[in-house]
């Protein structure tokens, strides 16, 4: 077991000095430590879930979301296309976070709050966990039987992208109740 197993929020896991190949491995264990293999991995009571996305292995593109960054690119056609290529290292150092704010044990830090998102022309409804004091956000969403909820994402805000004024701006029109 490596050093990063015992590490707590919020503190950073150490991983800059690994290869590519070792460091993925050590994310890896990290993740399904926390999130593919516990099966207490639950918030409010709701089992939470990767989405599902065809062609791939759902726990694979959920590792992704959450150790990536997401980049539009051109296809062969010219078609904006998005990829996760590009490893994040401030979303990954902060991988073994997720599990903390999911099982809210920072209460008095974590803003927990609904918005309705308007995504790919559809108004969705997502929950948002908002870390005021480090600037990370987890986003959840209800599934539509409302008994479980899918795992979007996880990740530093970045003041050049819009992140805390972007997610303060959604907590003031925030849903009258988390769904």
């Amino acid at each position: 077991m490596s050093f990063n197993h015992i590490k707590k929020y919020n503190s950073f896991l150490e991983i800059g000095h690994y290869g590519e190949r070792e460091r993925d491995e050590e994310l890896k264990s990290i993740f399904n430590r926390d999130i593919a293999d516990n099966p207490h991995f639950i918030f409010r009571g709701k089992k939470i879930r990767p989405l599902k996305n065809e062609g791939q292995p759902s726990m694979d593109v959920l590792f992704d979301h959450l150790t990536r960054e997401s980049k539009f690119i051109n296809d062969k056609n010219g078609k904006k296309v998005k990829t996760r290529k590009d490893f994040d290292f401030e979303r990954s150092k902060r991988l073994h976070w997720i599990l903390h704010h999911i099982q809210e044990k920072s209460k008095d830090m974590v803003e927990v709050f609904s918005h309705k998102d308007r995504i790919s022309g559809k108004n969705v409804i997502r929950t948002y966990l908002y870390d005021k004091e480090e600037n990370y956000i987890v986003i959840l969403e209800p599934q539509r039987s409302k008994t479980d909820y899918y795992l979007i994402t996880a990740y530093y805000l970045k003041k050049e992208m819009g992140g805390p004024k972007q997610i303060k701006n959604k907590l003031k029109r925030k849903l009258p109740e988390v769904y």
